[in-house]
């Protein structure tokens, strides 16, 4: 790129070509004031506050969308330049009411600043008032477009940042406003108040709407969100030692940028609930277990706690053994926490019984794909998918699960990326997709989407498309491969799923000599034949030589933020920290659906449960509370008196992220730490201090009285958390010597392609229902439901219906219907869902204290014919 030299008011500066003024003096240090620029933003030159005059030829330019040019001379305060901008901001002002001091942006406010560096406290300009009512009828934004200025930004970031459209400017001259279609209130449209506005907004045109706290916070503190597996930067704003506000840091790199969605912007208010745990308490010992009321516990000393937990373990394991007791972990504690506590359990307990609530929500799908790509895909940003030639989209709807993820494909496919979704509901996604494979098989939800990645991979050969270079060089078995697809029709593979020939032809054009980026959901190993699924798509990017090029491989929006993180720190049952594998399967630790079947079989005595929610957030709540009161000894750990701690023996109060130091490693691989906001309430304690406390009581020589001497271990035991803790974000080292793409002596193996079985409708249960997460609310809604916002906002969680299954079961308008398992039923209100085929339904999990999950099994997901823990045959009645 050509370096080009100009001056700014005499100072020789270089920038490359293609540069605006804006830029180019921002990067030398010069500041130039602007209301309507943001670096993540195209230019726009709405506020023309950044005016600018070429010292040659004495023209006023607006920097932010002026080239820099070779030789220029610039000139940024002269006294015409100083007299246009107060000038323009006093017709701002004039138009602008003067509440100030009642005004929630306050001292943040971008106008007031700028005024107030030019010196202009009045406008002196006869007032013109734009009077418009205040908007608030949401709990989540306050909208007083009085104070409004045009310059664009909510407008922008909505269309090029977030890709929803939810709002244009409306009318013109001064009547000119941002609004939604027809002006209808902000939630009747199809805005998903992720909240980018709010933070973009320059003044308090947009602000969150706060019952708690009015103005300035009294300080910021950077921090990590603690929700999904984006791992987003945030600023939290603090008053009277309680988080206020939430917006996007300014970190110059993180994985969102400006962004943020509904759950990380307003969702944190949960840390303020009533339900906190804030003292160490325990279950008299002639007290029964209820998970219905907590009044059997009382308060006690945090040495009593440990000392009882030590003693009653130990006990425990002398009696029965080191197989008798389980250590749950949690996928949404820190890197530090998960690696302490796998140690405690296999160093001090001796148990192999290691697992966390991530496990079955795409812990075991990154685990076997790290296992066939040999550490290939452990780091893989999200940015790289805006360069992406192709993105394929498999049962993945990240707007809802990993919104920030959806943002980055939504971009990629609005800067010309080809974009093909493959689903049979119709995603947000599809509306900017080039093509949209809709497999509807007969009967519906016998998934044979493996048979559709396959036929693409035999077309692709068929017609000399793959990549010969990369199979010769760091592929085995492609020749088997292709033998195994001599017997695969691709016409009859499409006609199976409904899927037309053009489509599969369509595709295939797309594809061909293209590298992909597939984006498959977490949850899809869990399919009926979901590791032929996965083959499939490993196959086709063997194939296609999509690994290791920036823009390609494979991407999956992890539901929870440190899914990733406790699987490397060894708190899964088959991998040991740095993801060294156990081989021998009876050295191996159960899963959770196991879990709960050796405690009722009276295999398991103890557990120990860190951070999750089991009674809520596994299948078959009753049992799984049955199970959980037979246990001889429990221990929960967590920060709100949930079901599952209300049956503890033992309960610890544990601090939220933000009132800790820690780790977490996001769906990139992204090792970010964070350190408190907050202090935690009453005699909560961090996590990792809690369970250094334990070690010491159980009277391990290792003493872990920082969180730096846990961090110093990691580094030693897991190379590939080498850098853990030296900044404030770093990248997962590929530690793992066979990476064919790194010299190793190992090469990628395809997988012989297998024929899908045929699997028939059960007359019983003619409907599948997909139980889908929801951008309000996060896994099985333990934290969002608390959230005061999240409650106000009083979505219903409506089972969605197609049209055609309203149709033909006699249901109008809205009210109740009743949905049957061979497991459970649920009865909600409905509402008519047009974008979803035939034979389909679905039902949000989290609400109505996640019953959805009564309609599932909770064991059986490993079997290659079970529908695992997210979809599950269902009848369908009207109540």
């Amino acid at each position: 790129m050509e370096i080009i030299a100009l001056t700014f008011n005499g100072q020789k500066v270089t920038c490359p070509s293609g540069t605006s003024l804006l830029q180019a003096a921002e990067q030398n240090g010069i500041k130039i004031p602007t209301l309507c620029y943001h670096p993540d933003l195209k230019p726009h030159g709405a506020c023309r506050v950044c005016l600018v005059e070429d010292e040659k030829t004495g023209r006023l330019m607006a920097s932010c969308v002026t080239p820099a040019a070779q030789d220029m001379s610039i000139l940024t305060d002269t006294p015409r330049v100083l007299n246009h901008r107060k000038n323009i901001v006093r017709l701002m002002m004039a138009e602008h009411p003067e509440s100030c001091i009642v005004c929630s942006k306050g001292n943040r406010c971008e106008l007031r600043k700028i005024a107030a560096n030019l010196g202009v406290g009045e406008s002196g300009l006869y007032p013109m008032p734009n009077y418009t009512p205040f908007e608030q009828l949401n709990p989540f934004i306050t909208r007083d477009l009085s104070k409004c200025i045009l310059c664009g930004k909510c407008i922008r970031a909505d269309h090029e940042l977030v890709v929803t459209g939810a709002i244009e400017y409306n009318h013109r001259g001064f009547h000119s406003r941002p609004a939604t279609l027809y002006e209808k209130p902000l939630e009747d449209s199809i805005c998903t108040f992720c909240g980018t506005c709010v933070s973009i907004c320059p003044t308090g045109a947009l602000s969150v709407k706060n019952t708690r706290y009015v103005g300035t916070p009294e300080k910021e503190t950077n921090s990590i969100c603690g929700f999904c597996g984006a791992g987003c930067s945030l600023t939290m704003g603090v008053g009277g030692e309680k988080i206020v506000e939430v917006n996007p840091s300014k970190r110059k790199i993180s994985v969102n940028g400006a962004t943020l969605c509904m759950r990380g912007h307003f969702a944190n208010d949960f840390i303020n609930s009533s339900d906190r745990l804030i003292r160490p308490m325990i279950r008299p010992l002639t007290e029964t277990k209820d998970e219905d009321s907590n009044d059997s516990h009382i308060e006690i000393l945090w040495e009593d706690a440990f000392d009882s937990i030590a003693s009653r373990m130990s006990a425990i394991k002398r009696e029965h053994g080191p197989q008798s007791i389980a250590f749950i972990g949690s996928s949404k504690c820190s890197n530090e926490e998960n690696y302490l506590f796998q140690k405690i359990a296999r160093g001090i307990f001796e148990t192999p019984n290691v697992i966390n609530g991530g496990y079955a929500f795409g812990q075991k799908l990154l685990s076997y794909i790290d296992e066939k790509t040999h550490g290939t895909c452990r780091v893989a940003p999200l940015a790289d998918l805006e360069d992406a030639d192709v993105i394929i989209t498999l049962c993945s709807e990240p707007e809802q699960t990993v919104p920030v993820a959806g943002y980055h494909i939504k971009r990629a496919a609005k800067k010309g990326s080809t974009l093909i979704v493959v689903d049979p509901v119709k995603t947000d996604l599809v509306m900017l997709s080039s093509l949209w494979i809709r497999p509807i098989p007969s009967p519906p939800a016998d998934i044979s989407i493996a048979e559709l990645i396959s036929a693409l991979a035999k077309e692709l050969i068929k017609g000399n498309f793959q990549d010969q270079q990369f199979i010769d060089q760091h592929t085995l078995g492609f020749n088997p491969f292709n033998d195994s697809l001599t017997d695969l029709d691709p016409a009859k593979a499409a006609a199976h799923s409904n899927v037309s020939a053009e489509s599969l032809s369509r595709a295939v054009e797309l594809i061909k000599d293209k590298k992909i980026a597939f984006v498959m959901g977490a949850d899809i190993l869990h399919y009926p034949e979901g590791d032929q699924l996965v083959d499939a798509v490993l196959n086709l990017c063997f194939l296609t030589g999509s690994l290791g090029t920036k823009g390609a491989g494979i991407f999956i929006p992890l539901p929870e933020n440190n899914i990733m993180g406790a699987m490397d720190m060894g708190m899964v049952p088959d991998l040991l920290p740095g993801r060294i594998k156990i081989e021998s399967e009876t050295d191996q630790g159960i899963d959770l659906g196991a879990f709960i079947e050796s405690v009722e079989a009276g295999q398991i005595k103890a557990a120990y449960i860190m951070g999750e929610n089991l009674s809520r957030a596994l299948p078959q709540s009753l049992r799984v509370a049955s199970a959980l009161k037979n246990l001889e000894f429990m221990v929960v750990q967590d920060i709100v008196n949930n079901k599952t701690a209300q049956m503890a023996d033992v309960i610890l109060p544990g601090a939220a992220v933000y009132e800790k130091s820690g780790s977490f490693t996001n769906m990139e691989g992204r090792i970010q730490t964070f350190e408190p906001v907050v202090p935690p309430p009453g005699d909560a304690k961090a996590d990792w201090e809690i369970l250094a406390h334990i070690a010491k009581a159980m009277g391990h020589p290792e003493q872990y009285q920082t969180i730096g001497k846990i961090r110093q271990e990691i580094r030693r035991v897991v190379p590939m958390y080498q850098g853990l803790g030296n900044h404030h974000q770093d990248w997962i080292k590929n530690s793992n010597s066979n990476n064919p793409l790194s010299g190793g002596k190992t090469k990628f193996l395809f997988s012989p392609h297998r024929a899908s079985g045929d699997r028939q409708a059960e007359g019983a249960y003619p409907f599948v229902a997909r139980i889908s997460s929801v951008r309000y609310h996060l896994g099985s809604g333990t934290r969002t439901s608390r959230s005061e916002r999240i409650r106000v906002y009083a979505r219903k969680g409506e089972i969605e219906i197609s049209p055609a299954d309203c149709r033909d079961l006699g249901l109008n308008g809205s009210g109740l219907v009743r949905v049957k398992s061979e497991f459970g039923t649920l009865e909600r209100e409905f509402k008519q869902n047009n974008r979803l085929p035939g034979g389909h339904i679905l039902i949000p999990m989290a609400v109505n204290n996640n019953d959805a999950m009564n309609l599932v099994g909770l064991t059986g997901n490993e079997q290659s014919d079970s529908y695992g823990w997210t979809l599950s045959r269902v009848s369908l009645e009207k109540i």
